[in-house]
């Protein structure tokens, strides 16, 4: 009887939701990253594709992977919230979906990610919170904004990784845009530095835009009143993406409905 209850206890708990036990693809922003800097190193126009917040809507992310390789893109960046409740199962549904791609793509850490164990996963599968690459001349800082989840107690977002990249590799690149998942003023963004980070910005080489997702949304705004525009990327279950076309005159966002 005892070797039965063993049994049934191993074939039942063998593992947890938040196990960080992930089986498959694995530091998948570094590889792209390389992809991505080598493929677009010399391009005066690019094409970059923003989707976020995927949560368990797995068909609708599906149907959005369907639609980008149709698209002619340089890459894609997904702006955080892979997951529901950052089980490591959710991580890998999430993953596996994006694989399906014909581009290369980049994820940020959302505040759903964080769950749990979530932040562990997303190294593992991700990399680091913070990162950047460069494309074309453009430098891509993508930040973690999600400052609820360490209960304001790390620095969050990270402005000497900031003012690090604003210094580093400047023969590389002449513009910048700032990728978050939270925007300020959001629920998830530290706002007692709401006004430090606009003024950080002011140092970053060429500053075109900020993008961001996490509200469910797809509104531009120009949140501190001063003509920096914020393109709010909208979740997979409202069937939208963005998609930003960058020359050397300027930039066009163009929504996406599929």
């Amino acid at each position: 009887m005892l070797g039965c209850m063993a049994f049934l206890f191993s074939s039942c708990f063998d593992s947890h939701p938040y196990d960080v036990d992930i089986s498959g693809e694995k530091g998948i922003n570094a590889r792209n990253i390389a992809t991505i800097e080598q493929k677009c190193a010399n391009k005066t126009l690019l094409r970059v594709a923003f989707i976020s917040d995927t949560h368990l809507w797995l068909s609708e992310a599906r149907d959005q992977v369907a639609d980008l390789n149709k698209r002619d893109v340089d890459f894609v960046v997904h702006c955080g919230d892979l997951t529901d409740t950052a089980t490591e199962k959710e991580y890998e549904w999430s993953r596996d979906i994006l694989l399906g791609l014909k581009h290369p793509f980049v994820a940020l850490i959302g505040n759903h990610d964080f769950l749990g164990t979530g932040d562990q996963t997303f190294k593992e599968m991700y990399g680091k919170f913070d990162f950047s690459f460069i494309a074309g001349r453009v430098k891509f800082i993508c930040l973690n904004t999600n400052a609820v989840e360490y209960d304001y107690l790390a620095a969050v977002p990270n402005f000497d990784f900031l003012e690090e990249q604003f210094s580093v590799d400047t023969d590389k690149f002449d513009r910048t845009i700032i990728i978050m998942h939270a925007a300020p003023y959001s629920d998830q963004f530290n706002n007692n530095v709401g006004k430090a980070f606009r003024r950080y910005l002011d140092f970053a080489p060429g500053l075109m835009c900020c993008v961001y997702g996490h509200d469910h949304d797809d509104p531009i705004t120009d949140i501190y009143g001063d003509g920096l525009m914020f393109y709010a990327i909208d979740c997979a279950k409202h069937r939208n993406y963005r998609i930003l076309t960058i020359t050397p005159d300027g930039y066009e966002f163009e929504q996406i409905r599929y």
